[in-house]
C-alpha cells in the first residue's frame, strides 16, 4: 500500500487530507487526467478550486506533470520515480473523440536541438487519433 503522506513529505510538502486525496486519485486513475476527471473521481470530496490548487502544487513539487493535448485541455499525471506513475519525459496518446489520454511509456521523445542558453523546462509529444473503444464505436 502506498503511503501518500510520505511521498508528500519527501517532496517537501506538508501532508494534508486534500493533497493526499488528489495525489492518490492521480495514481488511481493511472493516466493523465483533466481537472474534471479528477473532480469526478473524488465524487465531491473536494471543491474544484482546492483540486486546481493542489494539482498545480503537486506539479511544482515534482509529484505530477501536466501535458496539454491538441484539444487545449491540460491533464495531470502522477510522477514519482520511486512509485508506479509516469516516469520522466515520454509521449502521450490523446483520443480526439472521448478525450482520454494515455501514457506511451518506454517510448523516448525525439531529440531536439535548442539554441545555446535555452533552459528546457519540459518536453511533450502528443500523438492523437481514436482510441480502440472509439474506433470500434465508429465502425458500428
Amino acid at each position: 500500500m502506498t503511503d501518500y503522506n510520505k511521498i508528500l513529505e519527501r517532496a517537501g510538502l506538508r501532508p494534508t487530507d486534500a493533497r493526499e486525496a488528489v495525489l492518490e486519485t492521480l495514481y488511481r486513475i493511472g493516466r493523465p487526467a483533466s481537472h474534471g476527471e479528477v473532480a469526478e473521481a473524488l465524487r465531491g470530496e473536494l471543491d474544484r478550486v482546492t483540486i486546481y490548487r493542489n494539482l498545480y502544487l503537486l506539479e511544482e513539487a515534482g509529484l505530477a506533470h501536466k501535458v496539454q493535448g491538441v484539444d487545449g485541455k491540460w491533464r495531470f499525471c502522477a510522477h514519482d520515480p520511486d512509485v508506479v506513475g509516469c516516469p520522466g519525459d515520454h509521449s502521450h496518446f490523446l483520443c480526439l473523440s472521448c478525450g482520454k489520454m494515455i501514457c506511451l511509456l518506454g517510448q523516448a521523445l525525439p531529440h531536439v536541438d535548442v539554441p545555446d542558453g535555452v533552459k528546457v523546462q519540459g518536453k511533450q509529444l502528443v500523438v492523437y487519433g481514436l482510441c480502440p473503444e472509439c474506433s470500434r464505436d465508429r465502425q458500428k
